[in-house]
């Protein structure tokens, strides 16, 4: 069972460092150029959060609540900017993305903001669901369902229930799926982290 964590509006207000505004700004022209290729099928499924607000609620939910481990998990990274955040937070952070192109500029991303490789998240080609995951879905074509890909906890040596906060940003509509997919696969005390939209961030934490 899943828990709604309450957080004010203060937390946008919350400071974030001028090297990672710098960081966020950079990566965002990478995906801007990335997108406006016309040489290349555009990958419909991946749009950019609100970085900077992204940033202020992972500052936030280490610096007020209990977390069970250090891991962190981004289910589908794109990008990878916010594993990035949080390997920048001190996380130990994975990212998971089915999209080639994308791990692509991901790896780019973390080039951009570790000079030392270890320091960076673990970025994975696969799908992030975990086996059996469309049984809790109400509608197979979501886009989520869309990856012809295997997962990757069976080779990471990791299952969902390893990572303390997991992050994603659903779809519309997917929403409850992925607080379901979580809420089965989660450890108690666990956090799931969604970007829902702009300035809507929601937070859960799996209690039972």
């Amino acid at each position: 069972m899943l828990e709604r964590i309450s957080f004010g509006r203060s937390v946008d207000s919350l400071d974030v460092p001028g090297e990672i505004r710098l960081a966020i700004t950079t990566a965002l022209r990478r995906i801007e150029a990335f997108q406006d290729r016309w040489d290349r099928p555009q990958i419909e499924q991946f749009v950019a959060a609100d970085y900077v607000l992204v940033f202020q609620t992972l500052n936030w939910i280490q610096q007020t609540q209990p977390l069970i481990s250090n891991r962190f998990l981004e289910w589908g990274c794109g990008f990878s900017v916010v594993a990035c955040m949080a390997a920048k937070l001190g996380w130990d952070a994975i990212g998971i993305e089915a999209e080639q192109d994308l791990l692509t500029g991901g790896q780019a991303t973390a080039r951009d903001w570790f000079d030392d490789p270890s320091q960076g998240p673990e970025l994975l080609q696969g799908n992030f669901l975990p086996a059996g995951s469309e049984t809790f879905a109400d509608d197979p074509t979501l886009p989520s369902l869309g990856h012809p890909v295997a997962d990757v906890y069976e080779s990471l040596g990791l299952d969902v229930d390893d990572f303390a906060l997991v992050y994603s940003y659903p779809w519309p509509g997917e929403n409850q799926f992925h607080e379901d997919v979580f809420d089965h696969h989660a450890a108690r005390g666990a956090i799931h982290l969604q970007f829902a939209g702009p300035h809507d961030m929601r937070i859960w934490r799996k209690i039972s």
